[in-house]
């Protein structure tokens, strides 16, 4: 009898680790208190990369996502073509440092002078004297492939449960046996958290504490525009991209992946600031604003992931940023969770390293 597995969130986490688990054909059942995507992953900026990272392994474990989201994008019969990122955070000696790092670890870049930037982009004003281009980066909105996930997954047998508000994880036998829930109990023989901001409330009844980073964000959204923007692009101000409807799509700080302010700014002040910022970047353009999305970003307390077990019948897959990491961490968690050992690339960033021995 294949074990039963109970997925708590439906962000992009979850759907992917419901849809391989699924396809792999374990009895999947995933849970969500409001809609799908309806936290972090719908109110993320989307950028698929590697040039972000904390540390070498996790620097590695990017590079093999992005791998993951072409894997899956073929599996799922859709178009994978990367845009490219044309990124210029950093200058002078931050910006060598950068440069140099990423080639050492093998990440595929070029760099680009002034004139192949505006060849790139002419629509962008005053570009700068150089730039890197990673070629392999992407954008993908989250929400949208939470969606596809969640429906390949049930065209496989997996259940999902919307609207339904866990209020605890019952025990029994010395293990994790299934939730509990304003409809009653729920069974199963192994229980993943892919809950982000609420999993400390999840795990303090167990008598352990996980720590997470107040990481607000917010992400401006447009009205559609004609073709402004080719690539990614990532300046020392403002990160932003088009995409498809002709939207500009643009997080309200810089930097806003290593971004460690606690507290944002009113709406509106973010609302105005971002405008204003796209504006110097296209002043050619009639840029208007059409939302600001809010969302506190699911970051553990070290600004690594946590993926793993906790307690026997109980794992988490819990990080920042899950709009790049979700296919690969579904696909290696898959295999643990069906038995087939401890997968390397994970060893790194297990939860047990915030619950002590």
């Amino acid at each position: 009898m294949q074990p039963r597995f109970l997925i708590l969130g439906a962000g992009i986490t979850g759907a992917a680790l419901a849809h391989r688990l699924a396809r792999n054909g374990a009895s999947v059942t995933l849970v969500e208190a409001g809609l799908p995507a309806s936290g972090a992953s719908g109110r993320s900026f989307g950028w698929v990369n590697a040039s972000f990272f904390l540390s070498e392994a996790h620097f590695h474990l990017r590079h093999a996502a992005m791998a993951a989201h072409r894997d899956l994008a073929a599996e799922l019969k859709r178009p994978w073509q990367p845009e490219g990122c044309i990124w210029y955070q950093e200058q002078g000696e931050g910006f060598d440092h950068t440069a140099a790092t990423l080639q050492s670890m093998g990440y595929p870049l070029r760099l680009l002078d002034r004139a192949a930037i505006t060849a790139l982009e002419p629509r962008l004003a005053d570009p700068p004297d150089r730039a890197l281009f990673f070629p392999g980066e992407a954008a993908r909105d989250p929400a949208a492939l939470t969606e596809e996930l969640l429906a390949a997954a049930s065209a496989q047998g997996a259940h999902l449960l919307c609207g339904l508000r866990v209020t605890g994880l019952t025990q029994g036998d010395d293990r994790i046996t299934g939730i509990r829930t304003d409809a009653g109990d729920i069974p199963a023989d192994h229980t993943v958290l892919c809950t982000g901001n609420g999993t400390p409330a999840l795990l303090a009844p167990l008598g352990l504490s996980f720590p997470m980073l107040p990481r607000p964000g917010a992400l401006m959204v447009t009205r559609p525009l004609p073709p402004l923007l080719h690539h990614i692009l990532a300046t020392p101000d403002q990160e932003v991209r088009q995409d498809a409807e002709g939207r500009l799509i643009a997080p309200a700080s810089a930097h806003h992946q290593a971004d460690a302010a606690e507290t944002i700014a009113a709406p509106q002040a973010l609302e105005d600031a971002t405008l204003m910022r796209l504006r110097h970047l296209f002043p050619n353009a009639f840029i208007r604003p059409d939302r600001l999305l809010l969302a506190d970003r699911p970051v553990p307390g070290d600004g690594l992931p946590a993926i793993g077990p906790v307690l026997p019948g109980l794992s988490m897959a819990v990080m920042h940023s899950g709009a790049t990491l979700a296919p690969l961490v579904a696909d290696v968690m898959a295999l643990e969770l069906t038995g087939q050992g401890s997968q390397p690339p994970l060893a790194p960033f297990r939860p047990a390293r915030f619950f002590g021995p």
